[in-house]
């Protein structure tokens, strides 16, 4: 028999950091998702303020680096996006490379424009539940535009 696998046309949850930002990398960055298929259904350019950066963060509040994220976050303008296309969750994952950059391979957004673990360029979201709400942190429904 054969392999039916099937791929689910999903949503996630994109930011391209401060850092990346002021390195003028935004182009750079949307050219990785775009080549391997993921198109964006939303952007918008924010600055965040320190309630929504200790929000969107909140799962890290116990965390040594929290204070320092959060300061990061605010630190300059971001470009959150919503990216959609099939596995889009796992695929944003792998095409962002690891956090930490040193390990992070070449050819992936953390390994070829991320300079420490803290400054590291993009997030994405690590699940369909974390999406879910990280999407709906950021856009209101109307404000997503789906290609299926």
């Amino acid at each position: 028999m054969a392999n039916t696998a099937t791929h689910t046309v999903e949503q996630t949850l994109s930011i391209i950091k401060p850092d990346a930002v002021g390195q003028n990398q935004i182009g750079n960055i949307i050219e990785y998702f775009e080549r391997e298929g993921l198109c964006i259904a939303a952007a918008k350019m924010l600055h965040l303020s320190e309630t929504q950066a200790k929000a969107f963060y909140a799962v890290h509040k116990d965390r040594p680096f929290y204070k320092e994220l959060v300061e990061f976050m605010m630190s300059g303008p971001v470009l959150v996006m919503v990216l959609e296309g099939e596995d889009a969750i796992a695929r944003n994952r792998q095409i962002m490379g690891a956090t930490d950059p040193s390990k992070a391979d070449a050819g992936t957004i953390r390994g070829d424009f991320a300079t420490s673990i803290d400054r590291n360029a993009i997030h994405g979201s690590d699940s369909a539940k974390t999406a879910k709400e990280e999407i709906a942190f950021f856009f209101q429904p109307n404000e997503i535009f789906t290609r299926q």
